[in-house]
């Protein structure tokens, strides 16, 4: 995965054109009468489709948006326990979670927090809580005690790797809540990754999807932020994906 949190894995290539011709069929239209570009931006553009843009997940409401089912992403993913922990609070893109016994090398496999590698002296501290960890663990198993007792002492940081699938309908809800910068930062960056590459490679389904301040801002709703007095500071509304960047 080299630096990446999440990694596309096989993406179908025809998934634009399937989202555009769904579009289309419901709206009763030919491909003559509503391009593919066109099709996308009526279910992906909240000013064409403002329920994208309400603070309630109410697209399955719509027959357009439900367009979206049929485009599908799989990613590879690797998250600190802590994150995976409330990434599975987003039940429609489920994952395929590792065993850990199968998985556990008897060495330090951690995912950092971009503030702890700003600071070398909290860093260093918490190696060293963390090797001591990893040392008790170690020493219990060689004493006879199963891991499944023994990996309680892991640490919340402790590295897990999984693919994670969904159909865009779904994956769309979970993007537009996790890129806003409130968000969980491993799962703000994951997300962050996701976009990007959807991006690349599907330039129509992915220029439409960022932040829900972006997407209220595109369906003129008021405020831009739905976080109140969360609003974290940031006029992200007027920035693209690759500019999403956050320190904590």
């Amino acid at each position: 995965m080299g630096e990446w949190p999440s990694k596309l894995l096989d993406p179908n290539p025809s998934s634009e054109k399937i989202l555009a011709q769904a579009v289309r069929t419901v709206l009763g239209k030919t491909g003559a009468q509503l391009s593919d570009a066109q099709a996308i931006s009526e279910v992906l553009n909240s000013s064409k489709n403002p329920l994208l843009g309400d603070t309630f997940n109410v697209t399955t409401l719509s027959k357009v948006s439900r367009a979206l089912y049929h485009v599908h992403f799989t990613f590879q993913k690797k998250l600190s326990h802590t994150a995976d922990s409330q990434d599975q609070r987003h039940r429609m893109t489920p994952a395929s979670r590792p065993l850990l016994l199968h998985h556990y090398g008897g060495e330090p496999d951690i995912v950092y927090p971009k503030l702890l590698k700003e600071v070398p002296e909290a860093k260093k501290l918490f190696d060293e809580v963390i090797e001591q960890g990893v040392n008790a663990v170690n020493q219990l198993l060689s004493r006879g005690v199963s891991f499944e007792k023994a990996h309680y002492l892991l640490p919340n940081a402790w590295a897990v790797r999984f693919e994670e699938s969904g159909d865009l309908l779904n994956w769309y809800h979970k993007w537009k809540l996790r890129t806003c910068y409130d968000a969980q930062e491993e799962i703000f960056y994951a997300s962050v990754a996701e976009l990007s590459q959807v991006s690349q490679l599907f330039p129509e389904i992915g220029r439409q999807i960022k932040a829900p301040c972006y997407v209220r801002k595109q369906a003129r709703m008021r405020p831009y932020c739905p976080e109140g007095d969360r609003f974290c500071g940031v006029a992200v509304w007027n920035l693209p994906i690759d500019q999403y960047r956050r320190l904590i």
